[in-house]
């Protein structure tokens, strides 16, 4: 039978069991005040961040009271020397599925009360740019509810590069039905 190889007696020493046994016990401890000291550290960051980001409290304002008079003057919308040019009837089919759903639309075209005249002249150009810029729609547009001021925004938007700035002063949309 083979002889089995022996064990050699002197193995490597260890170093963690090789030496004084008082050097492993600051290695541990060293590990848990980390781990202390990453904790506060952790704490103190999260306690300045929410300190530091939280929006301040509102200041109380009192209601206003039935009776008081404000002292500031409330500017009129509509001005004495405006005109309202009413356009001719807008109706245009909604979106590229078959013309199963219309849009109809009266629109006026705010100005002063000597460009009425121009603003009639120009009555075809400007139905011609607010029906591409209604053509554009989609029906996803019209089911939300902040998008009817960004379209009166636009209407005026096209009224007054048609018109010029000086002659336009926005749009109202007297009549508006979706079916």
């Amino acid at each position: 039978m083979a002889k089995k190889p022996e064990k050699k007696a002197d193995k490597k020493p260890d170093a963690k069991t090789d030496g004084d046994p008082s050097e492993a016990a600051p290695k541990a401890a060293g590990g848990l005040i980390g781990l202390l000291i990453l904790g506060a550290a952790s704490l103190g960051s999260s306690f300045g961040l929410v300190y530091l980001l939280t929006p301040l409290p509102a200041t109380a304002s009192e209601a206003c009271v039935a009776g008081e008079q404000t002292t500031a003057a409330i500017e009129p919308t509509a001005k004495a020397d405006q005109a309202y040019v009413q356009m001719q009837e807008i109706l245009i089919t909604v979106g590229s599925a078959p013309a199963t759903r219309y849009l109809k639309m009266n629109v006026s075209v705010i100005t002063e009360g000597g460009n009425t005249e121009a603003v009639k002249a120009a009555e075809p150009v400007l139905l011609d740019a607010f029906n591409t810029y209604l053509r554009s729609l989609e029906m996803k547009d019209f089911e939300d509810p902040g998008f009817y001021p960004r379209m009166r925004e636009q209407l005026a938007r096209r009224s007054e590069l048609v018109l010029g700035s000086g002659v336009s002063s926005g749009v109202l949309i007297t009549e508006f039905l979706l079916r």
